[in-house]
């Protein structure tokens, strides 16, 4: 169980970097893309925010570091 909350964290982590640079870089290039995709690139990143915070919440509960 530990391991596997350890690897989707891992992936929920690489998603967040990969859509926030996505994000900004658009932002940065600006134009149609910037239009288009910006304000879903962000609601995304914050998304995978969530997701990974949940995730971490998870493990931190398995491993006896929080509590209720």
């Amino acid at each position: 169980m530990e391991t596997a909350l350890k690897a989707m964290l891992g992936v929920a982590l690489v998603a967040v970097v990969v859509v926030l640079a996505a994000g900004v870089s658009g932002f940065i290039v600006g134009g149609e893309f910037n239009r288009k995709y910006g304000n879903k690139l962000m609601r995304l990143r914050v998304l995978a925010q969530g997701v990974a915070a949940t995730l971490l919440l998870a493990l931190l509960f398995l491993k006896g570091y929080a509590k209720l």
